[in-house]
């Protein structure tokens, strides 16, 4: 079997110290003529020598990685903000260790020790499960640098914030503005406090149009598309003319589940999603949908993130990105009785 290259063998085909070769490679070769720096590198591309992960960690007191855990890495919206993830570590030189803990917390748990252990330098966490509990017995305790999606840690955390409230009231305003009076909503049973804002904004502009959502239209049900097929006999027991999934994956499986009940989207009843996930161009009908600017979330999470290793002290980072809304062909005007 072939040995694997050193940086010792490269330092003496190159004709300098190891330690040039290592504050070459490592950015800091500034004080070496651009001859030496040139062939290090040329070298180092036909030797095929690749660093020693281990190695740098114990000189750069750094891992340059970053855990991301998210509750189901099958969703789009998590698909989508992964890669924004992805794309500005690679810009900021961290690699992002990607977990997904199937709305488990014993699994969560395990995740989030593991990456610990492996020295992770921060973590980002856009499970709805987390606990306060394991926050402060897992990153707390262990001085971990974390960023919380779709939960808002307090005014003293960074965050990536999204006007859910503003991105309700778009919902509600769509569907009155086609005659919608009676309006079901489906979503989970223990929402995070991001769907329990956008709820509140989808109330109060039905109530400043005096319709009434009451606890009834509401069916609660998994943020999924099982779940949203699954929610399909209960939202059609309130007769709604439409109804608001909380996310898109919810209102994709409520699609199914009225096409095998021989039910038109949208001429018997219109659905409307929240998230704007690529998939929602290429159902039929086209989804509509709340549109938030999820690559861009994670993009900016990680962002915050590697902000805050690089500077424990400074003020907590916060920032705001918008909403708009996408009409599609699964909403529609009322149709007359």
């Amino acid at each position: 079997m072939t040995r694997k290259v050193t940086i010792r063998d490269l330092a003496e085909a190159a004709g300098v110290s190891v330690t040039t070769v290592s504050q070459i490679l490592n950015g800091k070769g500034e004080r070496f003529s651009l001859d030496t720096r040139r062939r290090v590198h040329q070298l180092q591309e036909e030797m095929g020598y690749v660093p020693d992960f281990n190695a740098r960690n114990l000189i750069m007191k750094s891992a340059q990685t970053i855990g991301v855990l998210v509750p189901n890495l099958g969703n789009p919206f998590f698909s989508m903000f992964i890669k924004g993830v992805q794309s500005a570590s690679r810009q900021r030189q961290f690699i992002p260790l990607i977990f997904g803990a199937n709305h488990d917390e014993k699994l969560e748990s395990y995740y989030l020790q593991e990456l610990i252990k492996r020295a992770v330098d921060g973590l980002i966490i856009a499970s709805a499960s987390i606990t306060g509990e394991a926050i402060d017995n897992i990153l707390k305790k262990n001085g971990i640098p974390y960023l919380l999606i779709d939960q808002n840690g307090g005014p003293s955390m960074d965050g990536v914030r999204i006007d859910d409230d503003r991105g309700g009231q778009l919902a509600a305003q769509h569907l009155l503005a086609f005659g919608h009076r009676r309006i079901a909503v489906v979503m989970p049973q223990n929402a995070t406090q991001n769907l329990r804002i956008r709820l509140a904004g989808f109330r109060q502009a039905l109530a400043q149009a005096q319709v009434t959502l009451t606890d009834a239209d509401i069916i609660l049900s998994p943020m999924t598309k099982l779940g949203g097929y699954q929610a399909t006999a209960a939202v059609l027991k309130q007769h709604p003319t439409a109804v608001f999934a909380i996310n898109d994956e919810t209102a994709l499986g409520l699609m199914r589940g009225f096409h095998e009940r021989g039910i038109r989207v949208p001429q018997d009843i219109s659905v409307l999603g929240y998230d704007d996930i690529d998939l929602d161009e290429y159902v039929v009908p086209r989804l509509s949908s709340v549109h938030q600017p999820v690559v861009t979330m994670g993009e900016q999470a990680t962002e915050l993130l590697i902000n805050r290793i690089h500077n424990r002290r400074q003020a907590a980072q916060v920032v705001a990105l918008p909403v708009d809304f996408r009409q599609r062909e699964s909403t529609g005007p009322v149709k007359p009785d």
